[in-house]
């Protein structure tokens, strides 16, 4: 019985021991120039860059050096980009002025504009059918652009708030609906709404993440919890604990850990023991109201946002919530490794 224990807690001290020398941690703090705050971080691994929408604009950086290397620019309300892979194309969303911006992937230069929904937000790239999605959250719609010839090809009701999606390559793109708590299930092929899923206990969902081997989406939700979601049937298989506004998640195929970021400060990192079975193996601290991040599957470096605040204003017509504004000079992009 005593060698029984003393095996149990070798293997305990052994497995927080790898967690540990594993953790998360800065090495990296870049100064970007510019005003306003920011969303969504795109990272393209293969090509070496990194993208954040930045207000006004979106700032490009090296993948391996952390410098800015340039800019798309004008933007109005800048909050997703993706990078449409072999049409050379990138496309951003104007959540101000209701378009999409497209943009050279080499010189960043500007080449046109799509007319969208009310307020795009986040962008989604289907490499299945090389279609890119602009979910617009004010109209509860997706407006359909053709990433090959950057022209619109359909608007699809979704009959709810879009905030976050994922594709799975093989013709399939979910979405987050916030309002309603559910996730949908669309044939990007056919563009029709296939399945509409029911997420409870989870709560306003945001941000979405996919692990495209073991067909698990992983949903974070507004109630402090991160919902593990099969995706072939919409089951919920489980839930774990999360950060206050939780924003972003990502899951690392190669570490097998799903990591989710929040407002409050925290990034949660949680491993995958098997397809059902979850752990939170870390909490790392972060910036106040660093909510976003985006992972480099080569690396599994973290590229994490943020900035220094002033005071909360009072609510406004302008500025329903009350956010704090983001102090000039003080925007960075925080390099977080294992």
């Amino acid at each position: 019985m005593r060698t029984v224990i003393l095996l149990g807690i070798m293997t305990i001290l052994a497995a927080c021991a790898m967690e540990q020398s594993s953790s998360y941690h800065r090495v990296q703090s870049v100064p970007i120039a510019g005003e306003g705050g920011w969303d969504y971080v795109s990272v393209d691994s293969v090509a070496r860059r990194v993208y954040v929408a930045h207000s006004t604009k979106v700032d490009v950086l090296d993948a391996d050096s952390g410098e800015v290397v340039g800019v798309v620019a004008p933007l109005d309300g800048a909050h997703g980009v993706v990078m449409a892979t072999g049409t050379g194309r990138g496309f951003a969303s104007n959540g101000k002025a209701n378009k999409v911006t497209v943009f050279d992937l080499k010189t960043l230069a500007i080449t046109g504009t799509i007319a969208t929904g009310n307020k795009p937000d986040a962008m989604l790239y289907d490499p299945a059918t090389k279609r890119v999605f602009a979910f617009n959250g004010e109209s509860g719609s997706a407006t359909v652009i053709d990433a090959v010839r950057a022209k619109k090809i359909a608007t699809m009701a979704l009959k709810g708030q879009p905030e976050f999606a994922v594709a799975d390559g093989r013709g399939h793109v979910f979405v987050n609906l916030e309002d309603k708590s559910e996730t949908l299930a669309i044939d990007s092929r056919r563009l029709k709404v296939v399945k509409r899923w029911a997420l409870a206990p989870c709560e306003s969902p945001a941000s979405l993440a996919l692990d495209r081997t073991n067909h698990r989406l992983f949903v974070g939700c507004a109630n402090h919890m991160l919902a593990v979601v099969n995706a072939d049937n919409g089951e919920v298989i489980t839930t774990l604990p999360v950060g206050e506004h939780v924003d972003a998640t990502a899951f690392d195929a190669s570490t097998h850990a799903v990591i989710s970021s929040a407002a409050d400060g925290t990034l949660t990192v949680i491993a995958q023991d098997d397809a059902n079975h979850y752990h939170v193996a870390q909490t790392v601290t972060t910036p106040l109201r660093s909510k976003t991040f985006g992972l480099d599957e080569k690396t599994d470096r973290l590229f994490v946002p943020a900035a220094d605040f002033g005071a909360a204003p009072p609510a406004s017509a302008d500025n329903p919530k009350g956010r704090p504004a983001v102090l000039p000079g003080t925007f960075t992009m925080q390099i977080l490794e294992q």
